[in-house]
């Protein structure tokens, strides 16, 4: 799979990435919209992680679907 496909059905894709990112609010998966630069941000100010580690843990989820 790929981002453009998460962005397109980002209404269907809201709750995993909310289940796998525990962290993130109702109004930060509002906010990303489907927008990868936006959840990695997110990612980082929710977790403290570098770009780089969100943008890999954004890779690896999108692996498993």
């Amino acid at each position: 799979m790929n981002w453009n496909q998460v962005e397109g059905n980002w209404e269907q894709f809201k709750g995993s990435v909310q289940k796998n990112w525990g962290k993130l609010t109702g109004d930060d998966i509002d906010v990303i919209q489907g927008n990868r630069k936006e959840l990695a941000g997110k990612l980082q100010e929710r977790y403290g992680t570098a770009q780089e580690d969100a943008e890999r843990d954004i890779d690896t989820w999108l692996s498993r679907h």
